[in-house]
């Protein structure tokens, strides 16, 4: 029996789906939903159900206009003050590696980008810098560059719906994980995220060099 069709269509099929599953594991890390459920809790503290929905709504919307609009014009805007995806590559690599190394500091948290919230906490702190801040406004750049246009596009939608269902089942996952559970939980992410800087800056680097010896 003949198996090399079936093993020709999963070759196909993951490669199909490998940019899509790369796009979204890369934001998921950057997003770090989970690491936003103490800070959201600790925000929405004593208000009703029907506020904390309305900060949910707005967080997940605010996150996912911020992002997608510099998912589709952060290119354009470097590109007319003169900075290549390579340069980009570094400053946002290594941006990623310091908030990284701030946030799995002892005593650090996501608690520093809250700081001065006032009543539209759901647009700020929670929507943006919380959920979309310069990691995920980095990232995304970063992989519309790698893998297109269109698997950005569904990794941002899919870990927008990723962010809504831990913020409304925030109680839930809080009883689950404990506290320190979760901070274990976002600690791994920032060191997931601090890798993904040193890469990006490695291969800003690289394509940097590779152009300038392509020139001479």
């Amino acid at each position: 029996m003949d198996l090399s069709p079936f093993f020709c269509y999963n070759a196909c099929m993951f490669n199909l789906l490998e940019p899509y599953f790369l796009t979204f594991v890369a934001l998921f890390v950057a997003v770090d939903s989970l690491g936003n459920v103490p800070i959201f809790i600790s925000l929405v503290e004593g208000m009703t159900k029907k506020d904390r929905r309305r900060v949910i709504s707005d967080s997940v919307t605010t996150a996912t206009v911020v992002a997608l609009i510099f998912m589709f014009v952060g290119k354009v805007v470097l590109r007319l003050i003169g900075i290549t995806i390579s340069d980009f590559q570094v400053a946002g690599g290594a941006l990623l590696f310091i908030i990284s190394a701030r946030l799995l500091l002892p005593g650090s948290g996501k608690g520093f980008l809250a700081e001065g919230h006032g009543r539209d906490l759901g647009v700020f702190p929670m929507g943006t810098p919380l959920i979309t801040g310069p990691a995920v406004l980095t990232t995304t750049l970063i992989l519309v560059d790698s893998y297109g246009l269109v698997p950005t596009f569904f990794a941002v939608i899919l870990n927008m719906l990723v962010v809504w269902i831990t913020l409304v089942r925030a109680d839930v996952l809080l009883k689950l994980f404990g506290q320190n559970g979760l901070r274990a939980i976002a600690k791994i992410m920032y060191i997931l995220l601090a890798a993904i800087g040193v890469m990006m800056v490695r291969k800003g680097i690289l394509t940097t060099v590779a152009a300038n010896l392509l020139e001479r």
